[in-house]
């Protein structure tokens, strides 16, 4: 909790150049107009309007099929960093050729630490927290809530998933460590009255964290935290 070159056109080729790719521009975007009486060659003429009206639905489909894709991977049982990304919680990457196991520890890694951010987010739902850790780490963030006395965050972060290696995948209760980069810049810390009281020294950096898990009962719970380095690593 704690990623057109443009082409020049020389001599007397340059103004047919011009043209053909004013035409060509014109016809994908529907931004140009030939309904003028001063125009009477019929050459489409620039539309600022039609232009921008059309970059911004190119971008809204744009970021449309962004989601789709995300979801339909995340629907198939693709894990990716989009399908594990939320509106203030952006997952910037993940290691490659994970395999079922690590995959599952990456997304108990991740639903883990949405929800303790979501308890600084809202000043809500300590309890949440509970089956995704172990007793001891539980404690741990029942007393840093404690201690908050009512201080939220707000804003966004980006994280970047390093390496997720599982340690003893034999024994009864398996192990593993996830390697993360967590970009907090964004980050803003308010106390109940509303203050800003926010410590860049330990909230608005780029911290790199050991997270340890073990698996009891086959599931995946945090059973600790370290911080590895500040404003070292990259996300």
């Amino acid at each position: 909790m704690q990623s057109l070159t443009p082409v020049s056109r020389h001599g007397r080729h340059r103004p047919v150049a011009v043209l053909l790719a004013l035409l060509l521009a014109c016809a994908p975007l529907v931004a140009c107009s030939s309904e003028s009486d001063d125009n009477p060659l019929g050459i489409p003429t620039y539309d600022p309007e039609a232009a921008a009206s059309a970059e911004a639905s190119e971008s809204a489909a744009s970021a449309e099929a962004s989601a789709s894709a995300a979801a339909s991977a995340e629907a198939a049982g693709v894990v990716t960093a989009e399908s594990l990304s939320t509106e203030r919680y952006e997952v910037t990457s993940i290691p490659e050729d994970l395999d079922e196991q690590q995959t599952e520890v990456l997304k108990a890694f991740v639903n883990y630490d949405q929800v303790t951010w979501n308890i600084w987010f809202t000043g809500t739902g300590v309890e949440n927290a509970e089956p995704l850790t172990t007793d001891e780490e539980y404690q741990i963030i029942v007393n840093n809530y404690e201690a908050s006395s009512g201080e939220i965050v707000e804003g966004g972060l980006r994280i970047a998933i390093a390496s997720v290696l599982i340690t003893s995948p034999y024994s009864k209760n398996a192990q593993a460590e996830v390697v993360t980069c967590g970009d907090q810049s964004a980050l803003t810390a308010y106390d109940a009255q509303g203050n800003d009281v926010s410590n860049p020294e330990v909230l608005q950096g780029r911290y790199e964290t050991l997270i340890t898990m073990i698996n009891e009962d086959g599931t995946w719970k945090v059973s600790g935290e370290q911080t590895l380095s500040t404003n070292e690593c990259a996300v």
